[in-house]
């Protein structure tokens, strides 16, 4: 990752059905919005390259909401527009109902060079439980379709918790998603979590125990483990070499450009974000009107404190002297050479080692709740 690097992010809020965990901003009754939609996130792109210079793209991920309810067409016009630099990843987020062979190598055509799909499970009872439309179709021919597709790489991402899975739907899953002759160069594997407004948030019987979600990662980080896959992010392992590079410019506190409702950017220090209501997007992109919502300046504590953060969720880790008391951290931390690495107890606990970080000038986090969000696989 070179400091010339810069992303792009485009929020697609348009789903088939919102699952009963999901707490971004998405939509299931307005697909006759695509066309304007596409045409506002162009006239957003537009606006912003005539108020600064931006960089060539070294990575553009489309994330939402369900990316690939748009059509093939809409994703090229998108692509085409976004000054993509030589070799750059372009990572769309695709749904398992919608990767059939035509839609897969239109979009290779169009010049997408990734796939993140979101199976989430194998088992029918779990995914009915998390909300989700597709059932568990047959990955294998899911996974040759996408190997055939001619696509540089992509990645199988999945969720863990659900008060429907049993370890036994866990091991059928990962045994589904590996052991087979085309498996995914790259593993996303997210706990459950309640989101606060979600219709999971509404029924505690639903609610993940936290004793379960700890022996969940470690039997995923065991299995991928034993499969030649490496974590590289808490929540991501990959085999050599197939790591995301948009989310690693997030990791590094890299400046990108997020398009779209409720998108968020990073460009020069200064954070902002966008309406995270789509008709109200729509209509000021129609009068040329601004969509930023609201901005902040990330620099001094506040820079250093995320900088640690974002990096302490890495393989990279932090320098060493990160953290009050390391003596009585060895249980999360490993030393490696002149930083200290999350051990696998140490991910299971990332957030509250966040909370313990301190900053280059001695002080703690400044105001932050510990928790730094970001866009992507």
């Amino acid at each position: 990752m070179s400091a010339e690097d810069f992303g792009i992010y485009v929020h697609v809020p348009f789903c088939a059905a919102r699952c009963s965990y999901c707490a971004f901003v998405t939509y299931t009754d307005k697909d006759h919005l695509h066309d304007a939609y596409v045409d506002a996130v162009l006239g957003e792109l537009d606006q912003v390259r005539v108020a600064a210079a931006l960089s060539q793209s070294t990575s553009v991920f489309f994330g939402g909401g369900t990316p690939s309810r748009l059509d093939v067409t809409h994703i090229a016009r998108l692509v085409t527009e976004c000054d993509l630099a030589q070799g750059a990843e372009v990572t769309v987020e695709i749904n398992p109902e919608d990767a059939t062979e035509d839609y897969l190598g239109g979009l290779v055509a169009a010049g997408v060079t990734r796939f993140s799909v979101g199976i989430q499970s194998t088992r029918d009872h779990v995914l009915a439980d998390l909300g989700r439309v597709h059932r568990g179709d047959d990955v294998a021919a899911l996974c040759q379709r996408i190997a055939s597709s001619g696509v540089s790489s992509w990645s199988l991402d999945l969720i863990v918790g659900s008060v429907a899975e049993q370890e036994n739907d866990l091991l059928a899953t990962l045994g589904d998603v590996l052991d087979q002759e085309t498996p995914p160069p790259h593993v996303s594997c997210y706990l459950l979590t309640v989101e606060k407004g979600t219709p999971l948030s509404r029924e505690p019987q639903r609610h993940p125990n936290d004793e379960v979600l700890a022996a969940r990662y470690e039997l995923v980080d065991d299995t991928l483990a034993a499969h030649g896959y490496e974590w590289y992010e808490v929540s991501n392992w990959s085999l050599p070499g197939q790591e995301c590079r948009h989310n690693q410019l997030y990791w590094n506190q890299g400046d990108y450009l997020g398009l779209g409702v409720a998108a968020h950017s990073h460009l020069g220090g200064v954070r902002r974000w966008n309406i995270a209501n789509l008709e109200t997007y729509l209509s000021r992109r129609a009068t040329g009107e601004s969509v930023v919502a609201g901005s902040e300046l990330v620099a001094g504590d506040s820079k250093a404190f995320e900088r640690l953060a974002l990096s302490l969720r890495t393989r990279r880790g932090v320098p060493v002297g990160s953290f009050e008391g390391e003596e009585f951290l060895d249980e999360f931390l490993d030393h490696v050479e002149d930083r200290l690495v999350l051990t696998r107890r140490g991910r299971l606990m990332a957030d509250e080692l966040v909370r313990r970080l301190k900053v280059d000038a001695g002080v703690s986090q400044p105001g932050s709740s510990g928790q730094v969000a970001f866009e992507g696989t």
